[in-house]
């Protein structure tokens, strides 16, 4: 997948130019999709909003597959087709962002989004697998990113570094002089609180002093293909130094299922997404047979309830206490292995006798220390967008070891 998206990388500058220039005049971003791909659309709003590293401005982003209320309503009345259209038509102002993703470029209500955001006027932007369908052939695309792979596992791995990279230029790009002259240019008004700073965090090697933008668009290119190379390498070492310990916890997970054990995934902010991905590949996955398991991220009044009540230290543990026992599986993601939640749902998981997973960046952080805890995971890099990266492939690694286990497959030839 690393091809793929270094033959994208002049296009994802181009992508990345169009949204700082919507973004400098006040564009809000919508994100969209079914089923896993919405997961990546609560990621790519949470990234835009949430940045990743201090200093760097809020932008404003929504994820339309988040509110389950007003999905499944429109769905009764409208059927699912209308689910993304009817909230852009109504929301969606000509100079926002939309940004469609579909594993196989073919679901009709995520074609019909981009249509009618493409109508209003909205830079539109879609993130495909296989043969990118009809929505990658659509002339209401800007911008088409296609992973030409029918293996979900793979397309899932080429997205996030994909929208990981589109927030990287975007930051780089929303500090260039020549972005904000561009807007007056087109009639926008700069956006208040958007103010220059410099890339070095980002991109070491570019120029402080400024560049052209022919320059700068060829060192942002330069500078994602060796990135990319840089993913390639953490996923290999991980994977080979990892290989023994994934085999004996999805062993663990294996014999857990068997005995009629649900998954409770969880985790904070971009990993609270992960947890939802996990619940998904494990409960409803593309080939065989699923098992039980919930994220418990998930129910917005339980979390928040929680939150407001007790404090957020309880938001993880609590769930854990009232819906795990001794045959489930309690399974944490985090990037810096220090968030108190989620060391407390390990506490709470492991008194009441689950097996605990944790998937952690960084070395390890206190998940490293804590005894509650049964595999540790661990991604050693300072950098949280290949920290999560890699993480994605540990956890769909994971599954496809558990899933050729509990098939009576043994080890999966292809998992590692």
């Amino acid at each position: 997948m690393t091809r793929f998206l270094a033959e994208h990388a002049q296009e994802l500058v181009r992508a990345g130019e169009a949204m700082a220039q919507r973004f400098s005049c006040g564009a809000r971003l919508f994100a969209f999709g079914n089923g896993r791909c919405a997961t990546d659309a609560q990621h790519i709003a949470v990234e835009f909003l949430h940045p990743v590293i201090v200093g760097k401005p809020a932008l404003p982003a929504v994820s339309l597959s988040d509110d389950f209320a007003t999905l499944s309503e429109l769905a009764e009345r409208q059927g699912l087709r209308e689910a993304f259209t009817a909230p852009l038509e109504r929301e969606g102002r000509p100079h926002d962002i939309a940004i469609g993703i579909s594993r196989a470029g073919r679901c009709g209500n995520v074609l019909c989004a981009l249509e009618a955001a493409h109508k209003k006027g909205l830079l539109t932007i879609a993130l495909t697998g296989g043969d990118g369908g009809e929505i990658a052939k659509s002339k209401a695309v800007d911008h088409s990113f296609v992973a030409r792979c029918d293996d979900l596992r793979s397309v899932k791995e080429a997205y996030v570094p994909l929208y990981h990279l589109l927030w990287e230029i975007v930051h780089v790009l929303l500090g260039q002089p020549a972005v904000q002259e561009e807007s007056r240019q087109d009639g926008g008004t700069p956006r208040h609180g958007i103010r220059p700073f410099s890339a070095e965090a980002l991109y070491p090697f570019l120029s402080s002093k400024g560049e052209s933008k022919d320059a700068l668009g060829e060192d942002l290119r330069l500078s994602i293909r060796a990135k990319l190379e840089e993913i390639a390498q953490l996923r290999e070492r991980v994977l080979e130094e990892q290989a023994e310990r994934l085999v004996v916890c999805a062993r663990a997970l294996a014999r857990s299922f068997q005995g009629g054990g649900t998954l409770l995934a969880f985790g904070n902010g971009g990993s609270s997404t992960d947890a939802h991905a996990i619940a998904q590949i494990f409960s409803r996955p593309e080939v065989g047979s699923g098992v039980p398991a919930r994220s418990l991220t998930c129910d917005a009044a339980v979390v928040t309830a929680l939150a407001n009540d007790v404090g957020i230290a309880v938001v993880f543990s609590r769930q854990i206490a009232a819906l795990g026992g001794p045959k489930d599986v309690a399974l944490g993601i985090s990037t810096s292995g220090g968030s108190e939640n989620i060391l407390r749902g390990f506490e709470e998981a492991h008194r009441r006798g689950l097996l605990c997973v944790g998937i952690v960046g960084y070395d390890g952080g206190r998940m490293a220390e804590s005894e509650a805890i049964d595999f540790l995971l661990t991604v050693p890099s300072s950098s949280v967008h290949r920290i999560q990266e890699v993480q994605t492939t540990l956890y769909q690694v994971l599954h496809e070891l558990v899933q050729g286990m509990l098939e009576g497959r043994g080890t999966p030839p292809c998992a590692l």
